[in-house]
């Protein structure tokens, strides 16, 4: 007979397999989700600052910042008014600021719209997942 012990470790394996198998089904059902709202761009003295996935902000990179899209998601962010696009990938946590629903690096907004804009009217969509 197994001791209380042992009953409880394979008890917890089981429940942690299942959770990990669940999670992994959820996020591939993300693959093409979309959402419309603004978006900003972190300020240049957020350089070098370590987001929330403990990567280093790197204001050249395409990377960005969602509530809770998983880190290393890649999102296609087009901007609304002029209809140009920009691969990110989630890498942070934010924006914090009703109404926004994305922060991008400098070189990634500069790519769809206007840094003197501030802000501009995008549509997300989930393109790929790590």
């Amino acid at each position: 007979m197994r001791s209380p012990k042992t009953i409880f470790v394979i008890f917890m394996a089981a429940i942690l397999a299942s959770c990990a198998e669940t999670a992994m089904k959820g996020s591939s059902g993300l693959t093409g989700y979309r959402e419309t709202g603004k978006a900003s761009y972190y300020a240049a003295k957020y350089q070098n600052q370590q987001t929330a996935s403990g990567e280093r902000l790197d204001n050249k990179s395409y990377t960005a910042a969602h509530k809770n899209l998983p880190f290393g998601t890649k999102v296609k962010v087009t901007n609304i008014e002029n209809g140009k696009s920009v691969v990110v990938e989630i890498n942070d946590r934010g924006p914090f600021v009703k109404g926004r629903i994305i922060d991008l690096t400098r070189s990634a907004f500069r790519k769809i719209g206007d840094l003197n804009a501030g802000i501009i009217s995008v549509q997300i969509e989930v393109v790929d997942l790590n």
